[in-house]
């Protein structure tokens, strides 16, 4: 499937959001965030529920309307009928009609962006072979399995052959097939010089899909960069120790704090320049009488580096 990047000459990056504020009465969902995406990038957004980033998607598609700050696709105003034609959403939630064929759905959203004729017809094929649906062509959408579902959902976004894409956690709820089936399709996109915004809640989408990572809390962008780049400035070259302790917490969590770690989902987390410094973490926690349970030493990835700026799980 060919998604060409465009007839128009215009070198402006896919998108380029400046310092963008959003507010819910005295929430700042969005609290002055400025992105620029680059032309053929999949970046990727990451973030605890609650940080601000399905707002932030919601004002790029025109489904908020910001209260300070611009965003331009392509150089043009997000509100205006060249950025919209530019622009293609795969929503997390399904947006097909269940009693509609595959093909009818794909007809019905070519329609809504003005495909006719031989030309709706050519998309519809196109998207369909993409998503390996043709010889599910004239199937009901109610009966298709799940995995099935998200990649038509993925087919429907994508039926105009937008220049930019954004994914809202397009794998949510599928098996563990039909999310490869689903990694496939975004792969073929990137190779194709597709730029794509990509919003998931696993670590290892993101490693495996996204050029950069923008991990965004509390409405604002606090990291971004690769995954090797954001572990790098977050431990340098040191390494992760994370220690079980039984008893109750709040003997564990003080002492925890003065040895500059921190406590989470109940395991103790340090970092260490060398490995030699875990005895003498140990000996001190045996000194304080706490009861060691287990001990680990690991590689700080990206995962680390969201519990260390966020303090809390990626699906919190």
């Amino acid at each position: 499937m060919s998604f060409p990047a465009g007839t128009t000459s215009n070198t402006s990056p896919p998108l380029c959001i400046d310092a963008l504020v959003k507010r819910f009465g005295q929430v700042n969902a969005v609290d002055g965030i400025t992105l620029e995406l680059r032309s053929g990038e999949c970046l990727g957004l990451l973030g605890p529920n609650g940080a601000g980033k399905s707002t932030l998607i919601r004002s790029i598609v025109g489904r908020v309307i910001p209260d300070a700050g611009t965003i331009l696709i392509f150089g043009a105003k997000a509100d205006s009928t060249a950025a919209r034609s530019a622009l293609g959403w795969v929503p997390q939630e399904l947006a097909l009609y269940p009693r509609l064929t595959c093909r009818e759905n794909l007809q019905a959203f070519g329609r809504y962006h003005g495909l006719n004729g031989p030309v709706l017809e050519q998309a519809v094929a196109r998207c369909l072979d993409w998503s390996t649906l043709t010889d599910r062509a004239d199937e009901l959408v109610k009966n298709l399995s799940g995995g099935m579902k998200r990649r038509l959902n993925m087919a429907a976004g994508l039926i105009q052959q937008p220049k930019l894409v954004l994914m809202d956690e397009p794998t949510v709820g599928v098996d563990p097939q039909s999310r490869n089936h689903i990694f496939e399709m975004i792969e073929k996109l990137r190779g194709e010089g597709m730029s794509l915004i990509y919003t998931t809640h696993y670590m290892e989408e993101a490693e495996r899909l996204c050029d950069r990572i923008a991990i965004v809390d509390h409405g604002k962008i606090i990291a971004l960069g690769t995954s090797e780049d954001l572990v790098r400035n977050a431990f340098g070259t040191r390494s992760q120790v994370l220690v079980r302790f039984g008893g109750s917490s709040d003997r564990v969590a003080p002492w925890v704090v003065a040895r500059g770690g921190q406590t989470i989902d109940g395991n103790a987390q340090f970092t260490v320049a060398h490995p030699v410094e875990i005895a003498s973490l140990l000996e001190d926690s045996a000194r304080a009488g706490l009861e060691l349970i287990d001990v680990s030493l690991r590689k700080p990835n990206l995962e680390s580096v969201f519990l260390h700026l966020t303090g809390r799980e990626l699906r919190d």
